[in-house]
């Protein structure tokens, strides 16, 4: 069966048909990359309950210290890392922005419902606790979450490699009635408590050209990773010079542009050691690698092991 690569704009339908919504619960397990950078069609809804981590949408940088709430927008790139070794957790609720349309024309679709369906009406981009709506955003927000059985139930990120939900996990959902309907009582308190206290932004979304460069590159490097690729390819796939190219890369991403491709390469070469049983050659080549040595150095950086012994223990965890 022919593997699926990870992928960096989300293919994966959040939630069900019925109700097009998900929750996830990631906690880090160390410093770095906790939610690599991707993009989706979806709102999401993030919660922090503390602070110790970096939250990068678009291009810019949000340092989280303490408990919040932030909001991303359809097609927003976005990333979260953590910036401490100690435990701290990071909620979200992803869902479709049709999921509270109704075929009745009243207030609340003309003026709220349908633009934000259209794009013209946007989130917030932060609540804070000193925010009015803060407390009633948080009690509807865990309400979500606890109809979705993940107050207590975590799902870890490995090792803080930027495995992203965009990997495949598309999220807890639910299918019975009730708590489909709960769910939805819940975002309409949500967007309720947004609209009461002015929230949403009518400001016509400037289409920031950066952003949609390095999607573009992000999205060279995900069809290519398996070839050798050129700083020269990704400038000239967005028509930059390459000095330029690699400043904008790293104040988006956080890092260079060779060292996001050996990123990626080695999340596809674990994802091909837990999934396949190709040997670490075939590996290597299949991820880009021309040089095994070179591979597995690469692989025993990122990781803190050899190839050969990530897939063992990888074996003896299933086993156990």
């Amino acid at each position: 069966m022919e593997q699926q690569p990870i992928v960096l704009k989300e293919i994966c339908s959040h939630g069900t048909k019925s109700l097009p919504c998900a929750v996830y619960r990631t906690h880090s397990v160390g410093k770095g990359v906790l939610v690599k950078h991707h993009w989706h069609d979806e709102i999401e809804i993030l919660y922090f309950s503390e602070g110790g981590f970096r939250l990068e949408i678009n291009m810019e940088s949000f340092e989280i210290q303490s408990e919040c709430f932030y909001f991303i927008n359809p097609g927003e790139l976005h990333g979260i890392i953590s910036e401490t070794v100690e435990r701290h957790w990071e909620d979200a609720v992803v869902f479709s922005p049709g999921i509270l349309g109704f075929d009745s024309r009243d207030e609340a679709q003309i003026s709220l419902m349908k633009p934000i369906q259209n794009g013209k009406l946007l989130f917030p981009r932060r609540i804070t606790t000193q925010h009015p709506a803060f407390l009633s955003l948080r009690q509807s927000f865990l309400h979500i979450m606890h109809v979705f059985g993940k107050i207590a139930e975590a799902v870890p990120e490995e090792g803080n490699d930027g495995k992203s939900r965009s990997s495949g996990d598309c999220g807890s959902t639910i299918s019975d009635l009730t708590s489909q309907l709960y769910v939805k009582s819940s975002l309409l308190h949500i967007f309720a408590t947004l609209s009461e206290h002015r929230l949403f932004m009518t400001v016509e979304r400037n289409f920031d050209k950066r952003v949609e460069s390095i999607k573009t590159a992000l999205l060279f490097i995900e069809e290519n990773y398996h070839s050798k690729i050129y700083i020269s390819d990704l400038a000239g796939q967005v028509n930059l010079n390459e000095q330029y190219f690699c400043r904008l890369f790293r104040k988006a991403i956080g890092h260079s542009p060779i060292e996001y491709i050996n990123s990626y390469r080695i999340r596809q070469a674990k994802r091909l050691l837990e999934e396949t049983d190709l040997q670490v050659t075939e590996v290597c080549l299949e991820c880009g690698f021309n040089n095994l040595g070179n591979f597995i150095q690469e692989f025993r950086k990122r990781t803190g092991v050899t190839p050969l012994q990530y897939r063992k223990h990888v074996e003896m965890f299933e086993k156990s």
